[in-house]
């Protein structure tokens, strides 16, 4: 594949924002596919409707890439429950203990999987008597204040046709990063993540906890395509959501099945053990956004439940997509003929040249060609300005996947030369330059402050200030706050007095 490298300067046009408005709107359908390589083209946010009601098992992004500062490793990122509210408690968000959160590599393109990463959690809890997630400021995972807190083993096991030949554990009651409750609880953030951080004997590094939602689009999308007249576009609509995140690096000569062919494909899923014991696979992701919109409603749940070996069966959703007839029917642009036969050999097979392995089934994965070099400088669109590491190669948390999808449906890769995008170009937070790489999440103390306060002068040293001797440095500030507090205090005392009265007129009263 060759492509032409151009600058980002006028994509902001009306033009641009149509096919940001059909793209960013997932044509997954039309478009995902003829995205060349089998990487997706948005998340998958309540892509289903059994897993939309139960967010611990939901799958909502995947990422895999040549690790920029570790060029000899390569790192997979897998992201779960979606819109994390960052007040969310004070329940706050832990991985499913019934759950096996797993990490599939297909290396030699068979559809099937020669490895797979399994993350399994335990949830400890210090103190039943109390509401509170953690009851004081948090130093340490280890600290005895952060009373919900867990632990998990990750697991490589080696697959033959399905059946499990080997298996190791790589790491055993490691802590998870826990929610970011605030700055009054965990002041130092920063500093309980990379203690998180846990070096396998292996050589693999691994980290599990929450961090900041890192795909970035206007998913008000789904309002008829942005309003049905593009009025609601340019807003990054995951702007301060969290999710929960599995980060896993290895070297990269540990999941390849040889020099000669560097080419892995990727795929996360969801088993959950059910009411007899058994496990059940819940949910699948590998392109985010195929079961978003590329499959319509009756087959959303079969496919989460399904393998990438089987997924012939949801071939016609591919050759005749329903996004670009909905397209058309609102903004009067012409839907490309049906079948499309030119969609299904890169959607399900990676694209010939770069990340296509030889003898390949097709399947539904995110392929990766792990002997593509990271770049210093890379760009947001990915291969189609010529950065062969980025998206579709793969996907590297920077990449505007969006963008790239909406370029490529409107016949990029066609010879229609075009400038769109969604008007959504990056994320609101700057990612890391090392491992995990994701940016840190949104703490739940978001929000402006109380009236009055700031400064490092809050409601609690003022209060101090108000308790002083009279006479003190700060005399002023305490004769208001007293006062305030003495007028306070009067009122109460008025309140009762008159909750009282009216008590005993109405004992007086003879009915």
């Amino acid at each position: 594949m060759t492509a032409d490298s151009r600058s980002g300067a006028g994509r902001r046009s009306l033009a641009a924002l149509v096919c940001g408005a059909l793209a960013a709107g997932g044509l997954a359908a039309a478009g995902v596919s003829l995205l060349e390589p089998g990487a997706a083209s948005a998340s998958s946010h309540r892509e289903a409707p059994l897993i939309s009601g139960t967010p611990q098992y939901d799958n909502t992004d995947l990422y895999a890439f040549i690790s920029p500062d570790k060029p000899d490793t390569t790192t997979v990122i897998a992201n779960w429950i979606p819109f994390e509210d960052p007040a969310g408690g004070p329940n706050f968000y832990t991985f499913a203990e019934d759950a096996r959160y797993d990490i599939h590599i297909d290396n030699n393109g068979d559809g099937q999987d020669e490895l797979l990463f399994r993350y399994t959690f335990a949830t400890h809890v210090k103190n039943k008597d109390t509401f509170l997630y953690n009851t004081g400021p948090v130093e340490s995972l280890n600290d005895p204040d952060l009373n919900v807190t867990q632990t998990y083993d990750l697991e490589l096991l080696k697959l033959k046709h399905r059946h499990v030949t080997a298996r190791t554990k790589l790491a055993d009651d490691v802590p998870v990063a826990p929610s970011d409750v605030g700055k009054a609880s965990m002041p130092d953030y920063g500093k309980l993540r990379k203690q998180a951080i846990y070096h396998t004997a292996g050589g693999a590094t691994t980290f599990a906890g929450q961090a900041d939602d890192p795909f970035f689009l206007d998913l008000r999308v789904f309002d008829l395509l942005y309003g049905g007249n593009l009025s609601e576009v340019g807003n990054d609509t995951l702007k301060g959501y969290n999710v929960n995140s599995l980060a896993l690096q290895v070297p990269t000569d540990m999941i390849t099945e040889s020099a000669h062919q560097p080419v892995v494909g990727i795929w996360s899923t969801t088993e959950r053990r059910n009411a007899h014991g058994d496990w059940t696979q819940v949910s699948r992701l590998g392109n985010p956004l195929v079961n978003e919109v590329v499959n319509p409603r009756k087959d959303k749940d079969r496919f989460n439940a399904s393998e990438p070996r089987d997924d012939a069966q949801f071939l016609k959703n591919v050759t005749h997509p329903e996004l670009p007839k909905l397209i058309q029917a609102i903004y009067k642009i012409d839907a490309p003929s049906e079948p499309r036969n030119d969609l299904v050999d890169v959607f399900l097979k990676g694209v010939q040249g770069l990340n296509q392995p030889p003898h390949v089934r097709p399947a539904e994965e995110l392929r990766l060609n792990t002997s593509v070099k990271p770049t210093m400088h890379p760009k947001r669109l990915g291969v189609l300005d010529g950065d062969q590491a980025g998206f579709p190669n793969g996907r590297r948390l920077t990449d505007d996947v969006v963008d790239v999808a909406l370029q490529v449906v409107e016949g990029e890769l066609l010879g229609a030369k075009n400038d769109l995008g969604d008007a959504v170009d990056a994320n609101d937070k700057k990612f890391g330059h090392a491992f995990p790489y994701l940016a840190e999440p949104t703490e739940g103390s978001r929000g402006p402050l109380a009236k009055g306060t700031g400064g490092g002068n809050d409601v609690r040293n003022q209060l101090g200030d108000a308790l002083r001797p009279a006479g003190s440095a700060s005399g002023s500030t305490d004769t208001g706050l007293i006062a305030g507090a003495a007028a306070a205090g009067a009122a109460g005392v008025l309140l009762i007095g008159t909750g009282l009265a009216w008590w005993r007129r109405r004992l007086r009263r003879p009915y």
